[in-house]
């Protein structure tokens, strides 16, 4: 089975780099005063092994329940808006588990918050999706 490539909107990727968006916070019963950060350095997706081997490419955006020690909770963890491969999806839900933030604070304390997280299942030969930006490296004359 292939590692995703997988862009999260955290800051960190797993085989490629990242864009620049963060996951979005859901509304909460107390608002934070700093979200949940991404800390973990090897993203856990993988992409399913048919769809890699067919190039399919994806997004799925994730509902997390982030606890006051910066563990998902896996029983909370849901798919907000599917990518329209089952398998996708799922590959996202179990990666979501092994992912680890630095807690939501408010007032300095360590608070439990619910955030959105997109994970992009991409492959490295298939044409980019609409929406994604292709950064290119530009070269020295």
């Amino acid at each position: 089975m292939k590692w995703a490539r997988v862009f999260l909107a955290s800051g960190v990727a797993a085989c490629a780099k990242s864009d620049a968006r963060r996951p979005q916070p859901v509304a909460a019963r107390a608002q934070p005063d700093e979200w949940p950060a991404l800390v973990s350095t090897e993203l856990p997706f993988r992409y399913p092994a048919a769809l890699y081997a067919r190039k399919v490419q994806g997004n799925v955006t994730l509902r997390l329940f982030i606890d006051r020690d910066g563990r998902v909770l896996a029983d909370s963890t849901h798919v907000e808006e599917p990518s329209g491969y089952p398998s996708l999806d799922s590959a996202a839900i179990r990666g979501a588990g092994d992912l680890r933030f630095v807690p939501a604070k408010l007032r300095g304390d360590a608070i439990p918050a619910t955030i959105l997280f997109p994970v992009y299942f991409r492959h490295p030969e298939a044409r980019p999706l609409p929406g994604d930006t292709i950064l290119k490296a530009g070269k020295a004359g």
